[in-house]
């Protein structure tokens, strides 16, 4: 009989086994949210994007439009702006906002526990996958820093949380919940846009034999995501004329993809090509295109869509080697260079190698060593963590005895999610939304790992057993 829970208010339930890891956790993101504010106050919890969140988000409760430097906002969709205006960091209350975020990390660490007990049926597994969480460093430096990595993992893991459940229930409601938490995190990061379909052929096919909900299911979960979605293409479409959900996308073909191949082709290096287009800023780019001086947002954006795509069609070999190096970056990459950042330890930047993808990764490594051994040795223990979670998220797949639907769904998200992170703007804080679900496959294998040879030790003859098996 199965006596696991099935609303969201029990997925998040506290016990003696899940405490540990909770506190520590928290503990840990506090530290470093503190350790942080001494050392280099709020201006590295703030730098880089994470001003493009803070001005539409106050705009829209001061002035009720989302909007930024006197123009409608289409870069970054409101779901984290208004997540970073509620909470006090719009407003300058930026600690407030961190705080917030260790608690919705917290929460995400509950959702992983049950998320495990749902996949695999070794009692330890929620756990370690909680444990392996809690002590995880990208996503213990990304909840201290203004940025949608932590909301965002927080919904990607109730949509992951809510299709199980519902495999188990089969509620029609629970499902509901999971395509609205999935429009929800498409609002706060828009690199979810395209995963309901996937979801929905992936569901048809699992219920291929269910004549009653063989059909019904994927039509539920996409009614449940793309009429929401449908919402803010239309408020663009309105008031710019642009139809697509975030401007970045466009923004990113045309100063990162295809700036990559250009730069390429002329052997000059991407910071060279972007300067050239104008990345720089609008002023920039207005001076090389002065012929779009009065043109409209939605122009500028439908003609770096199209030269963007003359330029990758026309060398198409060269676009996929350099999107499938930006996603080995991401699903490799240390990704220590922000936390070093937080509490002031990152050397200057002419000292360490310009860009991994220009330089090459064992080359840039070399230089980075001889210069500062200590923030090597930081990335060394980055690495060493991811690559464990590989070994044993991989040791979960095969040998964990767990839900074969949970593992595809489990895999098949942080598959996704890899392959649109790729690219010449490829960083590793990309790989957030891979982190709950490599806890939890982790977490089965090591559980199997650990009841294994437990067996084994207690039967001598038991590897004998097993390898007959």
């Amino acid at each position: 009989m199965d006596n696991s829970p099935n609303g969201l208010q029990d997925c998040v339930r506290l016990d003696r086994s899940v405490l540990q890891p909770l506190i520590v956790g928290a503990v840990l993101r506090l530290i470093l949210m503190l350790a942080t504010w001494l050392r280099t106050g709020t201006r590295i919890m703030t730098q880089g994007d994470s001003l493009t969140y803070l001005e539409p988000g106050r705009n829209l409760l001061l002035h009720g439009v989302y909007s930024s430097h006197g123009q409608v906002e289409l870069d970054r969709t409101p779901g984290y702006s208004i997540f970073v205006a509620l909470t006090g960091a719009a407003f300058g209350n930026v600690l407030l906002t961190i705080a917030f975020q260790i608690v919705l990390a917290c929460i995400t660490l509950l959702l992983i526990r049950r998320i495990a007990a749902l996949t695999f049926p070794h009692r330890s597994a929620g756990t370690i996958a909680a444990w392996l969480f809690a002590l995880e460093p990208v996503s213990i430096a990304s909840s201290v820093r203004i940025m949608p990595e932590t909301l965002f993992v927080l919904l990607i893991t109730v949509v992951i949380e809510r299709l199980l459940t519902f495999r188990k229930t089969a509620s029609l409601k629970t499902l509901s919940l999971s395509g609205l938490s999935l429009a929800a995190a498409t609002y706060v990061r828009p690199v979810s846009y395209y995963l309901v379909f996937p979801l929905a052929i992936a569901l048809l096919f699992a219920y291929r034999r269910n004549q009653q909900l063989r059909w019904q299911v994927p039509a539920i979960l996409l009614a449940a995501t793309l009429p929401f979605l449908a919402v803010w293409q239309l408020r663009n479409a309105y008031e710019t004329g642009y139809t697509g959900f975030s401007s970045i996308v466009e923004k990113n073909l045309y100063y990162f993809q295809s700036a990559e191949v250009t730069a390429e082709l002329s052997g000059i290096p991407l910071a060279t090509e972007q300067i050239r287009l104008g990345y720089t800023d609008e002023a920039s780019y207005l001076a090389i295109h002065p012929e779009q001086q009065n043109w409209t947002q939605a122009q500028r954006l439908s003609f770096m869509r199209k030269a963007s795509a003359t330029i990758l069609s026309q060398h198409p070999a060269r676009y996929l080697k350099t999107h499938f190096i930006g996603v080995s970056l991401v699903a490799f990459t240390p990704a220590a260079t922000e936390f070093l950042q937080l509490v002031n330890l990152y050397p200057p930047p002419q000292s360490m190698p310009r860009r991994i993808l220009n330089e090459g990764l064992f080359a840039s490594a070399y230089k980075a060593f001889h210069a500062h051994k200590a923030v090597i040795l930081c990335m060394v223990y980055f690495e060493a963590f991811l690559l464990f979670l590989y070994v044993f998220a991989n040791w979960g797949d095969f040998f964990g005895s767990g839900s074969r639907f949970a593992i595809l769904t489990l895999a098949g998200f942080a598959m996704y999610f890899l392959l649109v992170s790729g690219g010449a703007q490829a960083v590793g804080r990309y790989r957030m939304p891979l982190i709950p679900e490599l806890c939890v496959l982790a977490g089965g294998g090591l559980a199997a790992a650990t009841k294994r040879k437990r067996a084994e030790s207690e039967d001598p003859a038991l590897p004998h057993v097993l390898n007959s098996a």
